[in-house]
């Protein structure tokens, strides 16, 4: 059973000190009003985070997500269970949490691979695809990027130069055009899912997402939607992140369109994006170059002569901006959760204390 939800023999080291305690292994397959779902060797169980684990976290990056394995301590009557660590994330989706905090929000976890979803009813967007295509990277699964609806696009030329236009900014991400609906359904999908892998996807509402993993699961296990007529953006059919079990083999995680992808700690993964703008960047005058106003700039002058797209050039600079400004609300942050750590060590260091001296 636990197999087939990913587990293996390097977990197996990781929970020993746990399974010594008489804990268990689950993995998260849905949060609801900080409840989990967890799937075990026995079955699925609803579990609360332990209290000194919520009080030791600094953030919600450490508190469970959606694909976590974590250590459960089960009561005996079975009727409650508490989830007392997180074993180690091997991958991990994150944003800045919307708003105006300044906070990771681990968006699933333990992913191995992600299909980037968009819809082919409205134009492609190689500007959305970049920004994805940034976090996909940065989690550490492999991007897959999937164009649906392709049965709403009649004409085959039409259809190869959308996949040609999205193709060209993937960074050798493949790129696959499919139709949840159509008579093939996701066949080119299927490669991607085997027993043990996790595969989650990740895109815009109302681009057909839950959609496809009913195709893939092969039952119509999600709620689906279709998208408003008046301004052709989609319904939240899927209001909660989820882990599902393929009867075929794989995991599928469910995640709700997302009109807020802000970027958190990804400049290596923008450099791999914006590959061909980095290599640009090796011939110009200044090492330290903004690729804005200095003079002797490489990048610019591709923009100039037209053989980088100045929008490319001008979502390069957006995001790297964003990084930037992340970057130093990230690090103001990391000071105040050490401050917090200090005082939690100092407090329980005195309580210690005191209980010595009694």
């Amino acid at each position: 059973m636990l197999e087939s939800l990913g587990w293996n023999s390097a977990r197996q080291a990781e929970f020993e000190p746990f399974q010594r305690l008489g804990q268990v292994p689950g993995r998260v397959c849905l949060e609801h009003n900080h409840v989990f779902r967890l799937m075990t060797a026995a079955g699925e169980l609803l579990a609360e985070v332990a209290g000194r684990v919520k009080y030791a976290a600094t953030g919600r990056r450490d508190l469970p997500a959606v694909g976590d394995w974590v250590a459960v301590k089960v009561d005996p009557s079975g009727s409650r269970a508490t989830i007392t660590a997180i074993l180690p994330r091997r991958t991990s989706f994150s944003r800045k949490a919307a708003g105006r905090e300044t906070e990771e929000q681990v968006i699933a976890a333990n992913v191995d691979v992600v299909l980037l979803v968009f819809g082919l009813d409205k134009p492609e967007n190689p500007r959305a695809v970049e920004r994805y295509l940034v976090v996909a990277r940065r989690s550490g699964a492999t991007p897959v990027i999937v164009l649906n609806k392709a049965d709403l696009q009649p004409d085959p030329g039409a259809l190869a130069q959308a996949v040609a236009t999205i193709t060209d900014v993937s960074g050798g991400a493949p790129v696959h055009a499919v139709s949840a609906r159509g008579h093939d359904g996701a066949v080119a999908l299927e490669p991607y899912l085997a027993p043990g892998v996790t595969l989650a996807l990740l895109g815009p509402s109302g681009v057909g997402k839950s959609s496809l993993v009913n195709r893939l699961i092969g039952a119509d296990l999600l709620q689906t939607g279709d998208v408003r007529d008046w301004d052709q953006r989609g319904r939240h059919t899927s209001v909660h992140r989820q882990l599902v079990v393929r009867p075929l083999g794989g995991l599928i995680v469910d995640t709700p369109g997302m009109r807020e992808l802000q970027l958190w700690d990804s400049d290596e993964q923008l450099d791999e994006t914006f590959a061909g703008i980095v290599a640009l960047a090796a011939d110009c005058r200044f090492r330290d170059c903004q690729h804005d106003r200095e003079p002797g700039c490489a990048v610019k002058a591709a923009v100039d002569a037209g053989t980088l797209p100045e929008d490319r050039y001008a979502h390069y600079l957006q995001l790297r901006g964003e990084h930037a400004a992340t970057e130093k609300l990230r690090d103001a942050r990391a000071l105040q959760d050490e401050k917090r750590r200090a005082r939690v060590q100092g407090k329980a260091l005195k309580a210690m204390q005191k209980s010595r001296d009694r």
